[in-house]
């Protein structure tokens, strides 16, 4: 493809997204679904302007990489633990029954028993984009529900990643508890891999370079990339590799510097991904499945922020924060369409189940941002008192 087509295609998302997402803000919608709507508007299934944006979608993929670095500058390793021991119970144990009750709904859908364990199982994740985007930086971040929030997602995207590899979606192979040492082994070498390059290798160059700022911004983005190329060279994910590397740097003070630095670049990218979202979305094709969908998102809807809840505070969590938490981790996952894309294209699944979650995707992301905006702080909302960045 040519630059001429690259740059018509970019110049076409970001100002149709720009002109959208200025009416939604009138109309005092969230922006984020001006995106979605736009790439439904322009993508294959609308008004076809962009017949095949496949690679637009494998570029809008740095989002979520810059996204789990950003976040691992904000975790410590120490306070990481910390977080883990106390949420890993609370994660597995609702996961379990977030698969368990969507397997139930979709067999009571005539689904077959395959199709519904797949889709219940990856049922089980919340979105980790959706979950950050919608967290002032500046404030829940460095709290304590940001963190507990960060936690049951990054232990998430760990048992995603897990399923994937069951699935036969990754480079690695064997299933079960092999799977598991696996995972964990190759885990353990790249973070040991990770802090041993930091402390001995970046960081005295950071020191050696200290006056040139945009020196930090080039070597941590490309500390970023190559550490999330290493992790899929192993057979981990792209997501786990720059959230080590981010993990790694976290407990120097130059993490602070570079995370507001790449700020923007990560917002450039998470633009195309929620745009690719929406081009992806083909409603003639899932029309069929719209009820099924409506009827298994609003059972998440109701069960996750319930459960979610409890959970939290059975684990001593004050009501008020565990109510918030529930709620913002209510949506099914960016890792959930993964999922779907990995079992479809190995035969594990039948197309219609595919779509069932990508549609399920769809609409808790929709319904989830609408819940957030108007319920708590954002750094998007359209309500003053709830604007927070």
């Amino acid at each position: 493809m040519g630059l001429d087509n690259i740059v018509l295609e970019l110049a076409l998302i970001f100002a149709g997204a720009a002109l959208l997402g200025t009416l939604f803000l009138y109309l005092r919608q969230p922006i984020i679904l001006a995106y979605i709507v736009w790439g439904g508007l322009i993508g294959p299934v609308g008004f076809k302007v962009m017949d095949s944006p496949e690679h637009i979608e494998h570029l809008s993929h740095v989002g979520i990489i810059l996204l789990l670095f950003l976040l691992g500058l904000n975790l410590h390793p120490e306070k990481l633990l910390q977080l883990f021991r106390k949420t890993s119970v609370v994660t597995l144990g609702t996961s379990l029954v977030f698969a368990l009750v969507s397997t139930g709904v979709c067999l009571l859908l005539r689904f077959s028993m395959k199709d519904s364990l797949v889709v219940g199982a990856s049922m089980m994740f919340s979105s980790t984009i959706v979950s950050l985007k919608l967290t002032p930086t500046t404030t829940l971040h460095q709290r304590h529900t940001g963190e507990m929030m960060i936690s049951v997602l990054l232990f998430q995207d760990i048992l995603a990643i897990l399923l994937i590899l069951l699935l036969g979606g990754g480079k690695g192979s064997g299933g079960g508890v092999l799977a598991l040492l696996l995972v964990g082994l190759k885990l353990a070498a790249l973070g040991g891999l990770s802090f041993v390059a930091v402390k001995f290798v970046i960081i005295p160059l950071f020191r050696r370079f200290e006056k040139i700022k945009e020196y930090f911004f080039l070597a941590s983005l490309g500390w970023c990339l190559l550490m999330a190329e290493v992790a899929y060279l192993i057979g981990l994910s792209y997501e786990m590799g720059a959230f080590i590397a981010g993990v790694s740097m976290a407990a120097f003070p130059i993490a602070l510097i570079i995370s507001e630095s790449l700020k923007p670049i990560r917002e450039f990218f998470l633009i195309l991904f929620f745009f690719s979202i929406g081009a992806r979305f083909d409603l003639f094709v899932t029309k069929k499945l719209l009820l099924p969908g409506l009827v298994l998102a609003a059972v998440l809807m109701v069960m996750k922020p319930l459960l979610f809840g409890a959970a939290f505070r059975w684990i001593k969590e004050e009501r008020k924060i565990a109510g918030e938490l529930g709620i913002r981790l209510a949506q099914a996952s960016e890792f959930s369409l993964l999922v779907a894309y990995s079992a479809e294209n190995l035969g594990r699944i039948s197309l219609d189940a595919s779509y069932l979650i990508q549609t399920v995707v769809i609409l808790t992301f929709i319904i989830s941002t609408y819940w957030v905006v108007n319920k708590f702080p954002t750094p998007i909302s359209t309500k003053k008192d709830l604007l927070r960045d």
